[in-house]
């Protein structure tokens, strides 16, 4: 695996190291070793699956509060998605900014996301399936989230955004 600095602070791009032959490929894509020597969290507690059936839906932008704010290793095992992390910890120097990465099951790029990011993303492919893994347990009463079209953001989503959940509509503007 290459771990790649992403310009968020504490963010990486992961690529796999493919070793390929006739019957396709085989790439680690989590090694407990090379998590830790990096001093990213190295031990995952739950397994995410987001099915999207429709090319353009969006999901996000959500966060985890504390004490129970998330570490979340994001990839895309079927279709593409334009995946969006924004660093909301107040201490940053790269606070309030985002970045996004495309991540696709061709490209098999994952996305490390340290605690304190909102994420989301946009599906650009019908039957897009993306997998989480995740640092801590979902607790509902923590989740939070900012708006997708927020403009202290300005997101620039790559599709029209027609599919949203309600939820995930009416988060309000971001307050610093």
């Amino acid at each position: 695996m290459k771990f790649i600095e992403t310009a968020l602070a504490d963010a990486y791009i992961i690529e796999l190291e493919k070793y390929e032959d006739a019957r396709g490929y085989f790439a680690r894509s989590y090694c407990r070793n090379e998590f830790r020597d990096r001093g990213l969290l190295d031990i995952f507690v739950q397994s995410n699956i987001s099915f999207n059936k429709i090319k353009g839906t969006l999901r996000g932008m959500h966060y985890q509060a504390e004490p129970y704010g998330e570490v979340k290793v994001v990839s895309c095992f079927q279709g593409k998605i334009y995946d969006v992390i924004i660093d909301l910890r107040p201490d940053s120097n790269t606070y309030c900014k985002w970045i996004s990465v495309t991540l696709s099951s061709d490209n098999g790029k994952l996305l490390y996301i340290p605690k304190g990011f909102a994420h989301g993303f946009q599906t650009l492919e019908d039957n897009t399936m993306v997998h989480y893994q995740m640092g801590e347990f979902y607790k509902p009463e923590y989740a939070r989230g900012v708006r997708w079209n927020d403009p202290r953001f300005a997101i620039k989503w790559p599709l029209n955004v027609e599919i949203v959940s309600e939820k995930d509509g009416s988060y309000q503007d971001f307050k610093e």
